[in-house]
């Protein structure tokens, strides 16, 4: 790595497509959804260039845009060796800034515009070393990863030296078998493809018997807006992939807690895996309280997709209110943030599987559930990643899948460089009807 390598300029998109027309991420609390994204490119003094990505819904995306240039000068004129030399002060020096952080902290737009700068410094990283980021982060002697986290708020769950006891025992572990058994069977997914909202019984079905044709032993939809139409809709999916394959239900946050008891007791005779993001995303006491309630029928907890900070999750974990560990890749602060919460998890045992399916997020999130598996947890037992067919043709590197699994990437970086980004800098937009909102496209 060049010790003059800077980052000389701070570009931000905002990327917005009309998929509420095809009702695609329909969901309970999220009813037309726009999938969208702020996008960031920093370039370089030389030619190389980090991108990162924060996922939306559409409207709210420009204040997500102004977040982003809110954190430029933070970035901006530093050299990219002093940031990765001191990965974890430089990210603390942006989530502890001493104005915006009141506006955080660690939390909300701030921290969503945080994610996205620091994922495009690991993108730039993964580039500059020549490998895909899974690859990079298996790599990384575990003295230097570690020393990319922040451990503030959390070092009374786990301290920076047992995180580092972790990481060796995994980099002296048969590690190299694994990385092998990656790269020969992939990473195995579930989908939600045939789970949104929105979408009519027929089609429902025709996409549960297309994902089971393609090995697909994992089924999620949405629930949580009428209950006898989810008694309907759950029927009709058990009657499709039968009871060996797993079923998950999604309630993205609609109840509250002892509505969300009530109603997954009348959906444990479809025998749920686990009931997703049941009530506030905040709730740490009453997801617990929900998992304590459910745990005699078998179903468990999953939630995280929309956690704030790891502090958050710490107590999730602490308190059992999380059976299922959700992680987002482009949420939180970014990868830093993100590392500590797997070694969290696989201290308390807790299984990650990891949200994605949005613009961006299956191509991100895979290069950190595959680090997990070489590095930390040594296992994929019980666990697997969203996969949703849908946006993926917006990338020069899409995710590959093969008998129901995500292949490693082999391109060295994060693999969400827009294959259609001729733009430099400026912006397509066309007027589309959904609520009149100008929507940018490639």
């Amino acid at each position: 790595m060049s010790s003059e390598l800077m980052i000389e300029k701070l570009l931000v998109h905002d990327l917005r497509f009309p998929t509420s027309l095809s009702h695609d991420g329909s969901d309970a609390m999220h009813t037309d959804p726009d999938y969208s994204c702020a996008y960031v490119e920093l370039h370089t003094n030389q030619d190389v260039k980090g991108c990162s990505l924060a996922f939306t819904l559409g409207q709210g995306t420009e204040v997500v845009v102004s977040g982003i240039k809110a954190l430029e000068g933070l970035v901006v004129g530093r050299k990219t060796r002093d940031i990765f030399e001191d990965f974890a002060n430089f990210w603390k020096s942006m989530t502890s800034h001493s104005q915006l952080r009141w506006i955080g902290p660690e939390k909300g737009v701030i921290h969503l515009a945080t994610a996205a700068i620091v994922n495009a410094l690991w993108d730039l990283w993964a580039k500059l070393e020549g490998k895909p980021l899974w690859r990079l982060l298996v790599e990384i002697p575990p003295e230097v990863l570690i020393s990319t986290i922040d451990f503030t708020y959390i070092s009374d769950v786990l301290s920076k030296d047992e995180a580092l006891a972790m990481l060796k025992v995994g980099d002296n572990d048969q590690k190299e078998v694994r990385v092998q058994e990656l790269l020969k069977s992939g990473y195995p997914a579930y989908t939600t493809q045939a789970g949104w909202l929105g979408y009519s019984a027929e089609k429902r079905k025709d996409l549960c018997l297309k994902f089971l044709k393609k090995g697909f032993k994992g089924f999620k939809i949405k629930v949580g807006q009428d209950l006898e139409d989810d008694k309907a809709r759950c029927q009709q999916v058990r009657d499709v992939i039968g009871y060996d394959n797993d079923l998950m239900v999604d309630a993205n946050q609609k109840w509250d807690v002892p509505e969300a008891i009530a109603w997954m007791k009348e959906l444990a005779v479809f025998k749920p895996l686990w009931i997703e993001e049941p009530t506030s995303p905040d709730d740490i006491i009453g997801h617990s309280k929900i998992a304590q309630e459910l745990k005699a029928y078998g179903i468990g907890v999953a939630t995280g997709e929309m956690c704030a900070n790891r502090v958050m999750f710490k107590q999730f974990l602490q308190s059992g209110g999380m059976d299922f560990c959700q992680i987002d890749a482009c949420r939180i602060g970014g990868v830093n943030e993100l590392l500590s919460i797997y070694l969290m998890a696989n201290k308390f045992r807790v299984k990650v599987c990891p949200h994605a399916g949005g613009i961006g997020l299956c191509e991100m999130v895979q290069h950190l559930q595959m680090w997990d598996y070489v590095s930390v947890s040594r296992t994929m037992d019980g666990r697997s990643i969203e996969y949703v067919d849908q946006q993926h043709e917006h990338f020069k590197h899409p995710v590959v899948m093969q008998n129901a699994c995500y292949l490693p990437p082999q391109v060295s970086h994060l693999s969400i460089l827009f294959r259609y980004w001729s733009m430099r800098g400026t912006q397509k937009k066309i007027t589309t009807p959904v609520k009149n909102q100008k929507m940018n496209i490639f």
